[in-house]
């Protein structure tokens, strides 16, 4: 499957740059770009976009608050944050947003590639230079607060395999190759593994077993 993705970036010769990266790549269909938050959020509503590359800091509404926006009018569009900022709340109020990628502007073109075709696939990914801050910043996330780590979560051998992946941040097409078995099969695990720890996506999956030391 083809991604559509929408490049939100002011700075032109950024967008350009990241329009370059993208072009002709075999996982890539149709490229927009947008120079700010309103006009990214009237494009996103007038087309078929699956993935969002979003920056920080743009004029008038920032980049948090327009991810809020597309998140909240489709829950299955994959946002991914590039920016050079690496502000703990900034970090912490992106997730809050709904943000499944946290990059820095820092990153390799084809790693970024890559980084896209993995949160396509289901996977939630940060850059390894703020990975410590994700984790300290969603610590006291509520969604976390009201469980213990002496409760029994009964997952399975295969199960807690699966999940510590996931805490690595492989795609379930990864977790598949990984482990052997059918991109189904690891599908339906990775929803057993979300209800038998009563979160709602991968992200609160992975900060949960790290957190609570699962696997």
């Amino acid at each position: 499957m083809k991604n559509n993705i929408l490049i939100v970036e002011d700075h032109e010769l950024t967008r350009f740059g990241l329009k370059t990266a993208f072009e002709g790549a075999d996982s890539v269909g149709t490229l927009y770009e947008a120079d700010s938050a309103e006009s990214a959020i009237e494009i996103f509503n007038n087309n078929n976009i699956n993935i969002v590359i979003m920056d920080l800091g743009l004029p008038g509404m920032n980049g948090i608050e327009a991810t809020k926006i597309i998140r909240n009018s489709n829950k299955d569009v994959k946002i991914i944050i590039l920016t050079s900022h690496n502000d703990e709340k900034e970090v912490l109020n992106s997730l809050k947003a709904g943000a499944n990628a946290y990059c820095s502007k820092e990153i390799n073109p084809q790693r970024l590639l890559e980084v896209v075709q993995s949160v396509a696939d289901g996977a939630a990914w940060f850059d390894p230079s703020i990975a410590h801050i994700v984790l300290k910043a969603t610590t006291n996330s509520p969604i976390l607060d009201t469980e213990n780590n002496s409760k029994n979560y009964d997952l399975t051998t295969r199960e807690s395999q699966i999940l510590k992946l996931m805490t690595e941040g492989y795609s379930n097409m990864e977790i598949a190759q990984i482990l052997v078995i059918s991109i189904n099969t690891t599908k339906a695990h990775v929803a057993n593994i979300l209800q038998k720890l009563e979160v709602d996506d991968r992200l609160q999956a992975a900060l949960k077993a790290l957190k609570y030391k699962i696997v």
